[in-house]
């Protein structure tokens, strides 16, 4: 299910072209499923695991609260050291995707982990789908 691992493409940009091949394939799946199956993806090369997030303070945000999606999944390293973490949320009814990635984007803080900082961010979607990114820039 890697959508891209084309040479000199970022971890980020194959992690979004392979979150976006997800969704043109199956529309309606889940932020657990797309979740899941980025895990998967041969440039992520670190044992990491997902876990369902509720609408408040989460990882990389600061003190911002993150609300308006009804499911929301993020993906970690299971070691610390690496400056990686990744969302997926399903937005409410009602919500602006413009309006919340831009939400994402101002309020993303790369050294939200003190030992490290991430070099790439990346927040798009496709419909009421988000996908969240800060990662290294390799």
């Amino acid at each position: 299910t890697n959508a891209s691992d084309a040479e000199g493409d970022t971890m980020g940009q194959a992690l979004l072209a392979d979150f976006r091949a997800q969704l043109e394939a199956e529309p309606a799946a889940g932020a657990q499923q797309i979740a899941d199956t980025l895990l998967q993806n041969s440039v992520i090369e670190f044992a990491g695991a997902s876990m369902a997030v509720e609408p408040g303070l989460l990882m990389g945000f600061g003190n911002a609260e993150i609300t308006g999606f009804k499911e929301g999944v993020m993906f970690a390293p299971a070691i610390g050291s690496i400056a990686f973490v990744c969302y997926i949320f399903i937005l409410d009814e009602g919500t602006d995707p413009a309006g919340f990635t831009e939400t994402l984007s101002s309020n993303a803080d790369p050294r939200w982990n003190i030992c490290v900082e991430a070099d790439e961010t990346i927040v798009d979607c496709v419909g009421s789908t988000v996908f969240f990114l800060m990662c290294p820039g390799q």
